[in-house]
């Protein structure tokens, strides 16, 4: 049954819930694309390799619908009068964070990978075993009653339960309060084709238009209910059954990195989470997660936007895509390829996505929020240096992504 949804202050906080879970799943997806081997040169077939760039590119795929799904998301809570909500507890995430049965943490392409992402995926009412070892460790907190009026965490068996319950709030207090006094929000500050390139991006005005931004996650998640084999579910099923007979095939078969999850530094609630050493890794890897930094403030700034026109906000969508693809892309490839330090001798690192404010950092006024993102991009584009001697393919995909940074900084310093 739907949880309780009795006023827009519940409804808020459990798209919140959505917006970091959704948040999260990309994380998830992305480390497991970025893990994967991708050439003959790392010990694969030239059939392995196929298979192993083929599942690399499903992955990145997933990971980039799951970016369309947040950024729904934001229109729902735009919609609704609410602020972006983009922050996320760091990895590893504690398990009082979500539900019992939903725990997210990073990890390589692999059988428990993939299992873990059919179940976070799975259709409502498939009963499936998650991975070993990714249960939650406590039981949920319990429902809200119909008289609470202070949000809290409530229960939720699936993704899809989570989704078809704020549906089904939305539909409730639409009724009750009525539509016009639901949906506040300003229309021009939704995400919409006009700014990034999905065709099924829609617009949240109403109930309708809500109704079809939800049914549009929900399809290409688990599918449209009981056609499951299109979507994510169902393609990770896919990917790991070729998995599986390419291992039969090839019992010594390994498409995977020797990747290892570390942190650049230590994590909030959990001393024991192993940390880099390597110190051109560790710069790389901070790279990275600034790259990220930026481009969450760059989408912050682009839903919560004040005097921007139109052409500005144009230029901050631009740039986040540019962001994902020209920094965030091949940082993340290139540090799956660095030791993580000489206590994990034969592994390398992966990228921590790791976020420096644990609550919304929502620059709040234009002019000031486009120096700092200007800013904050020329300082990144200055950190490309590997600060001590190592492999040239480093200095040369460091040297490229300082060129993109320096691009992305102009582009948005040309409006100031």
């Amino acid at each position: 049954a739907p949880f309780v949804i009795e006023h827009r202050e519940a409804l808020i906080y459990m798209l919140c819930e959505a917006a970091e879970l959704e948040h999260g799943i990309m994380c998830q997806y992305l480390y497991a694309a970025f893990s994967l081997k991708q050439s003959t040169d790392e010990g694969l077939t030239e059939a392995e390799a196929a298979a192993a760039r083929r599942w690399r590119q499903k992955i990145s795929r997933v990971a980039t619908q799951e970016m369309l799904h947040l950024s729904l998301v934001q229109n729902l809570l735009s919609a609704v009068g609410a602020a972006p909500h983009l922050s996320r507890p760091n990895f590893p995430q504690p398990a009082s964070a979500y539900p019992a049965g939903v725990h997210l943490a990073l990890m390589p392409f692999g059988d428990q990978a993939l299992r873990h992402f059919m179940f976070l995926e799975r259709p409502e009412g498939m009963d499936i075993e998650d991975a070993d070892g990714m249960a939650a460790f406590r039981r949920a907190v319990p429902a809200m009653a119909q008289g609470d009026i202070v949000p809290r965490a409530q229960d939720f068996a699936t993704v899809g339960h989570l989704y078809r319950s704020i549906e089904a709030g939305l539909a409730h207090l639409a009724e009750k309060f009525g539509e016009r006094w639901l949906f506040v929000g300003p229309p021009r500050a939704q995400a919409t084709q006009q700014y990034f390139p999905w065709p099924e991006l829609v617009a949240v005005t109403g109930v309708a238009s809500a109704q079809q931004a939800i049914d549009e996650i929900l399809e290409q998640g688990e599918g449209p209910r009981g056609q499951w084999r299109d979507a994510h579910f169902g393609q990770f099923v896919a990917i790991l059954d070729e998995y599986l007979e390419l291992r039969a095939v090839n019992p010594a078969f390994n498409p995977v990195r020797p990747v290892v999850p570390v942190n650049v530094r230590p994590a909030e609630r959990d001393s024991d989470v192993p940390l880099v050493s390597d110190p051109v890794t560790r710069r790389v890897m901070d790279l990275f997660n600034v790259s990220y930094e930026i481009l969450l403030l760059m989408l912050q700034r682009f839903f919560a936007h004040t005097e921007e026109t139109g052409p500005q906000i144009k230029a901050l969508a631009d740039a986040t895509l540019a962001l994902m693809f020209q920094a965030i892309k091949p940082l993340g490839d290139l540090v799956t390829t660095l030791p993580a330090g000489p206590e994990y001798p034969g592994r390398t690192a992966g990228p921590s996505f790791e976020l420096f404010y644990e609550s919304d950092y929502v620059l709040p006024h234009r002019e000031a929020a486009w120096i700092l993102l200007t800013e904050r991009l020329q300082q990144a584009a200055d950190f490309c240096e590997p600060g001590a001697p190592c492999d040239p393919a480093v200095t040369d995909g460091l040297a490229a992504v300082r060129a993109s940074l320096n691009d992305i900084a102009q582009a948005l310093a040309a409006h100031l």
